[in-house]
């Protein structure tokens, strides 16, 4: 294994991982691009900067056929041990699973205090990139792929789910199958929200300080207006990352603004500032997210983690939706 230099954080793809089953990670590259925002990704993907990023492949142990897969996509803190864990639960019951590492190949340890070092476009892209790599996989069954999101990867699933993105980035009606957002950020919604058939559920907690569950509930019922599947369930007095059972804390650092205005995009991508009446292609994540701290939204400092119970009620709540969305069989 390769030892981080205190100048160099060792990146995730260079650990050894080996869960208790003794499943041990492979690493795949992903083949996947940066898009400055959302409307590079759908209108011009050729202008998209190309990038490789990876992550690990847990393969369930036995398996005689192709098994469902769960990507695990992280959030702003990047790969947790929780996120791990996840991927070890659901591997133990005979998924196939991948956590991707959006940050290490892109350089960046934490976007806690600065979420524009990469849009949020790129985060959703990546998500259906891996995708397309592995359900190219013999062990991998194509027809049930779920992703599975924490704050900011919550965000990922829920843009990658949206048909005007998936629809650009992998081709009409297809990708993923069910997603389950955790404690997502729904600052950026499509004027058209429309999910497909992709199954979504969310898992937030009402004190929650990081991201409005008021505003997550209003795209879970702009989904379901829109002919979807989405459900979301509230865990009373849970903060954020309330499953990575670790203690409670405060976080200085942490830039948000739960309460700033919801921006929209058009049918090609493009933000509609929150003052404006029409789409601007131009318009990237830190044009709306300095209009947010301007105009009084934002906030320094937010608490993050688990009480007694929250990660256990978590992952309760996970294997019970993965069992109902992607069936073992």
């Amino acid at each position: 294994m390769t030892t981080a230099s205190p100048s160099k954080p060792q990146r995730f793809c260079e650990r050894d991982i080996v869960f208790a089953n003794g499943v041990t990670g492979q690493n795949v590259d992903i083949p996947s691009a940066s898009p400055l925002n959302y409307h590079q990704a759908v209108s011009t993907p050729a202008d998209m900067p190309k990038i490789v990023v990876d992550g690990k492949l847990f393969l369930p142990p036995g398996s005689a056929k192709p098994a469902p897969l769960v990507i695990v996509a992280p959030g702003s803190l990047g790969v947790a041990p929780s996120h791990v864990k996840h991927a070890e639960t659901l591997n133990a019951l005979g998924y196939a699973t991948f956590v991707l590492d959006s940050f290490g190949a892109r350089g960046v340890t934490s976007t806690v205090a600065n979420q524009t070092h990469f849009s949020f476009a790129a985060s959703a892209y990546d998500v259906l990139a891996a995708w397309k790599t592995l359900r190219e996989l013999p062990e991998i069954d194509a027809r049930k792929i779920g992703a599975q999101g924490h704050s900011r990867g919550g965000s990922a699933v829920l843009t990658a789910a949206t048909r005007r993105f998936a629809d650009a980035v992998v081709g009409a009606g297809d990708g993923l199958q069910a997603v389950l957002p955790g404690y997502p950020w729904s600052g950026h919604q499509f004027l058209a929200p429309s999910v497909g058939d992709t199954i979504v559920h969310v898992l937030m907690g009402d004190a929650d300080e990081w991201c409005s569950a008021m505003q997550v509930q209003g795209h879970c019922q702009a989904i379901r207006l829109a002919g979807g599947t989405a459900t979301m369930r509230l865990f009373q007095g849970a903060h954020h990352s309330f499953d990575r059972g670790s203690e409670l804390i405060h976080i200085p650092e942490a830039s948000v603004s739960p309460a700033a205005p919801t921006t929209y995009l058009a049918d090609d991508g493009a933000f509609i500032h929150p003052l404006e009446a029409t789409a601007n292609p131009a318009l990237v994540d830190r044009d709306v997210m300095v209009y947010s701290v301007k105009a009084g939204y934002g906030n320094k400092g937010a608490h993050l983690g688990s009480r007694d119970g929250d990660a256990e009620a978590f992952q309760a709540d996970m294997i019970a939706f993965w069992q109902r969305a992607l069936p073992l069989s």
